[in-house]
């Protein structure tokens, strides 16, 4: 029986982990997506086009693959219907070819979750989380609660009666909010979409994904997300409603913790962070503002301005640890091409301490980080096209960060096509 292998990002969220499992997808035979919802982007470039996955697993475009969306998603019928729409218009069509199945067992969004998520955020004002407002958060509390609506449901004679139940418990709630809503056109695409989503073949995702392990084919999890925004082990409460860790992929699928292979962690050259919470290596400057710009960081579902800073190893340290990482993946170099230096976070000064770990409080108490100077690449790397054109500095960097995190790094992103990745060992 073959192994789980897992991808998931180390950071908080936005790593670039879409174009990697675009191009690992031709070695798999099952790409799973296994938690989060809609309020994940993923950005694929390639044949000069650029195409946003907010559900749907990253190896759509690889016509030998299969694609999951797993039982630890959460999924909105009304994007996923129109993230299809959109993929059917650009000449790819993942449920007339049979490549995209869906976990009865995974949980829906409704529209008044979105309702709930916004009112909420309202309330809240300055001290708001930062929610994408897809309605991620309550649907994992009515999921927790054991009064969600899951995907296998739709097929039952009662499923309306269901929906109008739960509809009514989410409008109470939203009566002791100031808050005002017209749920008429909402609802009416959402049935619509109920009604295409039942076109699209429903599994249950335990057994789907064990069968393929038994007949010896190769499976990715995919996460979403990244590791410092899990619900359990990430900056609380500015965190997202599920476990992003590769823990995740075994609840998010069916599958045991002894069937996990290689577990790839990716992260950026640098860090970035969208919504509020702790950031120690936050940038609120002119570099900041440069690695935005170059970046092109900006949320691929809300479009948000990224906060960038200096990459942070206590951080890339403890997801390692959390994960149990095997080979790491590192994104975006070609960001930092125009810098003199670069720094990386190697310590924090905390409560009077200089400690190298991720300490429970970074919220009330601010760690301060300690950084460490290197030198700058200056050159383009997006041109570069194999490992042996790579700057000496950069190779530098590399083995710092592989000395730092005692895990090796497999792969080299130098720009958004899936071609500028480079293969390290």
């Amino acid at each position: 029986m073959t192994q789980v292998d897992v991808l998931l990002g180390l950071q908080w969220g936005d790593e670039g982990k879409g174009k990697i499992v675009d191009v690992l997808s031709p070695q798999y035979d099952l790409i799973a997506r296994f938690q989060g919802g809609p309020n994940a982007g993923h950005t694929l470039e390639f044949d000069g086009k650029k195409f946003v996955l907010n559900t749907i697993p990253s190896g759509i475009f690889n016509e030998k693959t299969m694609n999951l969306i797993g039982n630890g998603v959460v999924i909105d019928p009304i994007i996923l219907k129109r993230e299809l729409d959109n993929l059917k218009k650009a000449g790819h069509d993942p449920v007339a070819a049979g490549k995209l199945v869906l976990a009865r067992k995974a949980h829906l969004i409704l529209p008044t979750h979105q309702l709930l998520d916004a009112a909420n955020e309202q309330k809240m004002g300055a001290g708001k989380i930062g929610s994408t407002l897809k309605g991620i958060g309550p649907t994992y509390m009515d999921k927790t609660g054991r009064n969600g609506l899951r995907v296998g449901d739709t097929t039952l004679p009662d499923f309306a009666a269901r929906y109008a139940k739960l509809v009514e418990k989410h409008k109470e709630i939203l009566s002791h909010y100031e808050f005002e809503y017209d749920l008429t056109e909402k609802e009416a695409a959402f049935f619509e979409a109920i009604e295409f989503i039942k076109t699209i073949p429903h599994v249950d995702s335990e057994h789907f994904v064990n069968g393929y392990l038994k007949a010896g084919k190769k499976v990715l999890a995919e996460g979403a997300q990244g590791t410092l925004l899990d619900v359990d082990f990430g900056s609380y409460p500015f965190v997202t409603s599920s476990n992003t860790t590769t823990a995740g992929a075994c609840t998010g699928l069916g599958i045991a913790p002894n069937k996990v292979g290689d577990v790839y962690g990716i992260f950026k050259a640098y860090c970035t962070r969208v919504g509020g919470g702790p950031f120690p290596t936050e940038l609120d400057n002119e570099i900041g503002e440069t690695l935005r710009q170059v970046g092109h960081e900006f949320g691929a579902t809300t479009g948000r301005a990224r906060r960038c800073g200096w990459i942070d190893l206590p951080a890339l340290k403890y997801a390692i640890m959390l994960n149990g990482v095997t080979e790491l993946i590192m994104m975006k170099a070609d960001v930092l091409d125009g810098f003199d230096t670069i720094y990386a976070c190697t310590h924090y000064e905390y409560n009077g301490e200089t400690i190298d770990y991720m300490p429970y409080d970074i919220i009330s108490i601010q760690p301060k980080p300690v950084l460490t100077a290197i030198a700058g690449w200056k050159t383009d790397l997006t041109k570069i096209t194999s490992t042996d054109q790579i700057p000496s500095q950069l190779s530098a960097y590399i083995a710092f960060l592989e000395k730092e995190l005692e895990v090796p790094i497999k792969f080299l992103s130098v720009g958004p096509d899936r071609t500028q990745t480079l293969t390290l060992r």
